[in-house]
């Protein structure tokens, strides 16, 4: 349940709108304090018929009552949509804004919204859309502590959160969370690919990974053990397990992997220059 029960405007109707949504009224946030902006009829009536939210075509009229705005728009809109949205309700209401956009920093959305004093960058992965998400929070100096919890309440309703005391370590989160859902996909992909030149049909070859990598994540999950711990409790030695992960070291599988997420951050610091 929720605290503080605030009436909340999504400018967007996208994936990570819903997701969030959806995880709102499943636990028990009343869906009239609910509001969602979007261009088009089709999504706004989704959004109304499966979650019961009330609707709005103009952000403005949408954003002028809530208390709470959760900027849902792509990074390269978001410019367009802050500045229009600002001055249509002529200036930013002193609300509380959350942005789930990446490369988009705090003094940058302030510059969007003329000033706006109170603002909350956030982190969702994809898996938000399961209710199984990972999110980082940065709040900047000064936050108050109800716009804290409530920001940490929100995004809670579709998984697990993490806050970070600097800015730069929201990129941190894009590469441990936010982009690392790829990164299983891939090593799953190259599993079943191999599988299937082994001679597994696909759908065998896809079964084989699926349950395994949930499986895997599970046991994780359920156990305080190291990770390393658990790796090693299934790798018997001189078995066929320590041979495959032998393969994995001489590939130096762990450094090519701090490369990827130094990349990934990299990437985020220029995306952040962009805006």
């Amino acid at each position: 349940m929720f605290d503080q029960q605030e009436k909340i405007t999504f400018i967007g109707g996208g994936n990570m709108a819903r997701s969030i949504i959806g995880g709102l009224i499943k636990r028990g946030y009343p869906a009239h304090l609910i509001t969602v902006t979007a261009p088009t009829d089709r999504t706004r009536q989704r959004m109304a018929d499966d979650f019961g939210v009330n609707t709005a075509e103009d952000n403005a009229k949408g954003a002028k009552e809530a208390d709470v705005v959760v900027l849902a728009v792509k990074p390269q809109l978001l410019d367009i949509v802050c500045e229009r949205l600002v001055a249509d309700m002529g200036g930013h209401g002193d609300k509380l804004y959350l942005s789930i956009a990446a490369g988009v920093t705090v003094d940058t959305l302030q510059a969007y919204l003329s000033g706006a004093p109170r603002i909350v960058r956030t982190m969702p992965n994809t898996p938000s859309l399961l209710g199984l998400g990972m999110t980082g929070l940065y709040a900047p100096a000064g936050t108050k502590q109800d716009d804290k919890l409530f920001s940490q309440s929100l995004m809670a309703a579709v998984g697990k959160v993490v806050w970070v005391e600097e800015e730069a370590g929201i990129n941190h989160v894009i590469a441990a969370a936010g982009s690392a859902p790829a990164y299983f996909f891939l090593f799953m992909e190259a599993i079943q690919t191999e599988a299937e030149n082994m001679g597994f049909d696909a759908e065998t070859a896809r079964l084989l990974v699926q349950q395994t990598a949930q499986g895997a994540a599970q046991m994780v999950t359920e156990s305080d053990l190291p990770i390393s711990t658990l790796r090693s409790q299934v790798t018997s030695k001189g078995g066929t397990t320590a041979e495959a992960l032998r393969t994995f070291e001489e590939g130096e599988l762990s450094t090519l992997v701090a490369k990827a997420m130094r990349a990934a951050v990299a990437r985020a610091e220029q995306m952040a220059k962009q805006f």
